[in-house]
């Protein structure tokens, strides 16, 4: 039996906080709370409100004040004495680092966030510190090393009733069999997740949920419109909460549905929108997909095949740069599926005549 989905990264004068209060709310609040614990020069409840702005700011995009946040925090904590809170606050620097791109970092503070949460006797923060380690790898494609991983995750938080914890590893599990090729499996979890978020009155894991389920829907039913509707569904929670990451991926899924159904101008509007949102955070990896699909919806629309092998040939080297594992055969599909090959292979052998078909059509 789960419980109600609870937000245990709202601490100290903060634990009555809902896990589905907006964004901006849990900012004013964490912001006030904290001013109130300096002048009353509590360290612990200054590293304790400290990590719900962090993860405010994180959430919205603040990268400069959430690192600053963080930071704060555990320097706060250290000074109490108090390792739980030490490992929330790296918790929260390390998943800022996974937003940001920097994968090594993320791991690093992940590491540390986990240990010390073993260290102080909060299961808890060990628990999310080992989720964002398996998510970090999940996310970089090495998916044989974090599997295992997820499935512990997900027997701990089951056998707990963390309702919104056992949501995570589902969707994560989910996404590894999605990106594998076992849709159907992917699709079950992902309706399991979903209808557990709901069950638990967890807004944000239904709206990731969600998202998962229009994908598969999109990919292997061919059935653009459910999916649309499912993406409509949920962006209406990211909007509500002020969840800035997460509409930007549900805008970039939205263009990737909207591609797959060939509507590529509406596609090349939405990959736009998308890439915007996720410039305005600086979220690299996001930035980094959505130019993948714009770069794929505007060779559909007739762009010189000359700008479009440049730009997936830098598009490959910002992924690998980032560390994704997955990241030279998604670019290479591209150059497969838009029939142009990566300008290293353009460059003409000494003697030999350059090669003259980079303004051909684009084969569909």
């Amino acid at each position: 039996m789960h419980s109600k989905a609870l937000a245990p990264e709202y601490q100290g004068a903060l634990t009555k906080l809902s896990v589905n209060a907006s964004l901006t709310e849990v900012l004013a609040e964490g912001e006030r709370h904290l001013k109130e614990a300096e002048l009353a020069g509590s360290a612990q409840e200054v590293a304790r409100t400290g990590l719900a702005v962090a993860e405010a700011h994180r959430r919205l995009g603040h990268v400069q004040e959430a690192d600053r946040a963080w930071k704060a925090s555990y320097r706060a904590a250290r000074s109490a004495g108090d390792q739980g809170a030490m490992a929330w606050a790296l918790w929260s620097g390390g998943t800022l680092a996974r937003q940001r791109g920097g994968l090594r970092l993320a791991f690093r503070l992940l590491r540390l966030a986990a240990d010390l949460g073993k260290a102080g006797g909060d299961v808890v923060a060990r628990g999310y510190s080992l989720a964002g380690l398996a998510e970090t790898g999940r996310i970089q494609g090495d998916y044989r090393t974090v599997a295992a991983l997820h499935e512990q995750l997900l027997a701990e938080a089951r056998a707990r009733g963390e309702a919104r914890h056992t949501v995570w590893a589902l969707e994560g599990i989910a996404q590894i069999h999605r990106n594998t090729g076992s849709f159907d499996t992917a699709l079950a979890m992902f309706e399991e997740a979903a209808q557990l978020a709901g069950d638990a009155d967890d807004r944000r894991g239904r709206a990731w949920a969600l998202r998962g389920m229009a994908d598969i829907i999109s990919v292997r039913d061919d059935d653009p419109e459910r999916a649309l509707g499912l993406l409509a569904e949920a962006e209406l929670t990211c909007r509500a909460m002020n969840l800035s990451s997460a509409l930007a991926y549900n805008h970039k899924m939205r263009a990737n549905v909207l591609y797959r159904a060939r509507r590529y101008e509406e596609a090349r509007s939405v990959y736009e929108e998308a890439l915007a949102e996720f410039r305005a955070m600086t979220e690299p990896r996001g930035e980094a997909l959505a130019r993948l699909g714009l770069v794929k919806s505007l060779a559909r629309l007739g762009r010189d095949r000359a700008e479009t092998a440049a730009e997936l040939d830098e598009l490959r080297g910002t992924l690998d740069r980032i560390g994704l594992l997955n990241a030279r055969d998604m670019v290479d599909k591209a150059y497969a599926e838009l029939d142009v090959s990566p300008a290293d292979d353009l460059v003409p052998a000494a003697g030999t005549a350059p090669v003259d078909d980079m303004t051909a059509g684009v084969r569909r």
